[in-house]
């Protein structure tokens, strides 16, 4: 049975299970063959296809990243399609990819953070993550305004993850700036559960 009949679509299935299963099966095998077929079905096989081959590749970057790594442009390529799964399901790819491959999402970050901004929410998820992501891997200067940018524009239900997300990342005068824009916005949140997060986070950044 070939790589793409072992996808979801394929076997006729609503669910994600056998997408997963597949990601750990290359993982394990690490077939980097496989791998290249699923990245190559990104942009040349229908959209049920697609949709269920990103899963799959976005999987295997949670397990092993170093394995899709070699198809980071197959993900950047899908920033700008019109399936928006495939454009949330490429940057959830790409988060993972960040630590393996800055110089190259950095030389993209225009088009992943235009990505963010006409996608979902998920995107934007996905997009905290690249820029934290890139935080850690030598681009912190460049990225850390970005973040607290983002954080400012958060909308509410995201910004306790996205706020610990920065927490995570952020030195220097990041901090103080990221602790006036939390105790700024919490004046209009009123969630008891957002507003623990968010004290938590302060007080973190506190110390």
């Amino acid at each position: 049975m070939g790589i793409l009949d072992q996808l979801a679509c394929a076997l006729g299935r609503n669910d994600e299970q056998p997408n997963i299963a597949l990601a750990e099966q290359l993982v394990a095998q690490r077939d980097h063959t496989a791998i290249a077929t699923l990245a190559g079905a990104l942009q040349k096989a229908s959209k049920a296809v697609a949709n269920d081959a990103i899963k799959v590749l976005y999987e295997i970057g949670y397990r092993a990243p170093e394995l899709i790594a070699p198809h980071a442009g197959a993900f950047l390529s899908r920033l700008d399609a019109s399936a928006n799964r495939q454009v949330w399901g490429a940057l959830k790819a790409l988060e993972t990819l960040a630590p393996l491959e800055p110089r190259l999402l950095s030389e993209h970050l225009d088009s992943i953070l235009a990505a963010a901004d006409a996608g979902s929410v998920i995107a934007k998820d996905a997009t905290m993550g690249v820029l934290a992501g890139l935080a850690r891997s030598g681009h912190y200067k460049e990225v850390a305004p970005i973040i607290l940018d983002r954080i400012e524009a958060a909308p509410v239900n995201q910004l306790p993850a996205y706020a610990e997300i920065a927490a995570s990342v952020v030195t220097g005068p990041e901090r103080a700036r990221l602790i006036a824009i939390l105790e700024r916005r919490v004046t209009s949140i009123s969630q008891p559960a957002k507003l623990k997060r968010i004290a938590k986070v302060t007080r973190s950044l506190s110390r």
